[in-house]
């Protein structure tokens, strides 16, 4: 029981004060740092993740204690092995690895007005206008028809090209400014430029064109018209070996060109790109990989992180948090690990934390919020008892003998957290991946740091929270 009779949310800053935890903190945010500087699709990160466990001594194979799964380059199970039977449960984290973005559709090339373009279609919860008139960069992968994978990252290099969507002069923007935001961007004008100089001469032949046409023209006379598409069919051909027809089977993502920066004199603050949901990726990792402590060498229960693909437009498809990838595992390390066990054992008694960010509390926009519960940046990772919509609707409702337990844990280990919800009632509201693993029958919550301008092409996180949400998933999964 707590000393005072009321509660206040501490400052991570207060808590962690000390010259080797500011010490430790700027090492992490430094590879924090990194990693979100280089991790900007959720294939990237899933590689960052691979790359890491490996070294870390895990493996593919289930009959080990430590091992992970991939799954279509986007998802990823891990597990290591604890003391306990699977039956008695485990402890789970799960976030998720994909980002709200611009998409290249699946025939983006044209030329128009003297530059060459790519139409797109944006993936999850934009505001269309952050994204004009800022340097992007390119990256995905296109895959040939004999099944070979090419890796595309343009953008990034200090030597390499940006691209760019234009954004109207103020001049001629008058009526657009007259219009409600929601409709002043219209979808199908945010089309990323790509070139601008012609190609040197027409090309009669298809190779690089491939086999598709325009109006039912030959190859030839296409390229003879759109002499700046041809262009950039002829670099993309030069840099990775492919053709117009190959981009019918390719995924190539636009994001923010550049790397995270420190914000702020102090640099107390990062930001940058995809911070939603990659900070809790990060964090997790780094919380599971974590065995400084060789008493911790085989813990007490199974540990399990999870990092998904397709959160931020509903967890759909094979690679999301409603596919069955999750059920697959856990069977295959149930016959690995526990034959005896039954799978409804496994998840009843299974406690989860759904591993995702927050809304801070915008200093410029506070009336959005319910200022008592509503998160401050700095002040811990913060716990949402309940996510959905105005009255609840599509939620988890964390059970209040999981929070107390909870709450017992953090306070044991002394970390500091706050709880709140996402702005005010018929104001706010989101989604995670929560709802759909308590359909199991486990408990869980979603507990994650605050970030500002979330879903924005530069979001900001507080470096204390960083490192106090990887001491809050150490001590939930040591728990």
């Amino acid at each position: 029981m707590s000393d005072s009779l009321e509660f206040s949310p501490k400052s991570c800053w207060e808590v962690y004060g000390g010259e080797a935890d500011l010490a430790a903190m700027d090492a992490l945010a430094a590879r924090y740092i990194d990693f979100i500087s280089t991790c900007k699709t959720e294939r990237e990160t899933i590689d960052y993740v691979v790359e890491r466990l490996r070294a870390a001594g895990y493996t593919t194979n289930f009959g080990h204690d430590a091992v992970y799964r991939v799954f279509r380059g986007k998802t990823i199970f891990i597990a290591r092995k604890g003391r306990r039977a699977l039956s008695q449960g485990m402890r789970l984290l799960g976030a998720h690895a994909d980002t709200p973005r611009i998409d290249l559709k699946q025939r983006p090339l044209y030329e128009s007005c003297g530059v060459g373009q790519a139409k797109t279609h944006y993936y999850g919860g934009i505001r269309k206008h952050q994204w004009f008139s800022r340097p992007l960069a390119l990256h995905g992968v296109i895959v040939r028809q004999d099944g070979s994978v090419v890796k595309v990252n343009i953008g990034e290099d200090p030597g390499d090209p940006v691209f760019a969507i234009a954004d109207l002069l103020p001049h001629l923007a008058q009526n657009q400014a007259k219009q409600v935001l929601a409709e002043a961007f219209e979808a199908e004008k945010m089309n990323i430029i790509l070139g601008h100089r012609p190609a040197d001469a027409p090309q009669a032949e298809a190779a690089v064109e491939g086999k598709a046409t325009e109006g039912g023209k030959a190859a030839g006379e296409t390229a003879a018209k759109d002499k700046i598409k041809r262009r950039v069919l002829e670099l993309l051909h030069a840099k990775y070996g492919v053709c117009e027809e190959d981009l019918y089977s390719a995924e190539l993502q636009v994001v923010p060109a550049g790397p995270a920066r420190t914000v702020g004199l102090d640099g107390a603050l990062i930001g940058g790109y995809g911070q939603d949901d990659r900070i809790c990726c990060f964090a997790a990792l780094e919380a599971m990989l974590d065995a400084a402590d060789a008493a911790d060498a085989e813990p007490e229960y199974t540990r399990t992180l999870l990092l998904w693909d397709k959160e931020e437009i509903g967890s759909e498809g094979s690679t999301g948090a409603k596919s069955r990838f999750f059920e697959y595992c856990v069977e295959d390390l149930i016959q690995a690990w526990s034959p005896a066990a039954r799978f409804s054992d496994v998840m009843l008694n299974t406690k989860a934390v759904s591993a995702d960010v927050h809304g801070a509390l915008d200093p410029d926009y506070q009336d959005l919020h319910e200022k008592l519960n509503a998160a401050t940046i700095g002040y811990g990772p913060c716990f949402c008892k309940f996510t959905g919509h105005r009255g609840k609707y599509e939620a988890n409702d964390a059970h209040p003998e999981y929070v107390g337990w909870l709450r017992g844990v953090l306070n044991a280990a002394g970390v500091p957290w706050q709880m709140a919800e996402l702005g005010r009632v018929d104001l706010g509201g989101g989604g995670t991946v929560a709802m759909y693993l308590a359909a199991y029958g486990m408990d869980i919550i979603d507990f994650g740091p605050a970030i500002l301008a979330m879903h924005s092409p530069f979001e900001l996180s507080s470096k204390a929270d960083l490192y106090a949400t990887v001491k809050a998933y150490r001590a939930f999964l040591t728990a």
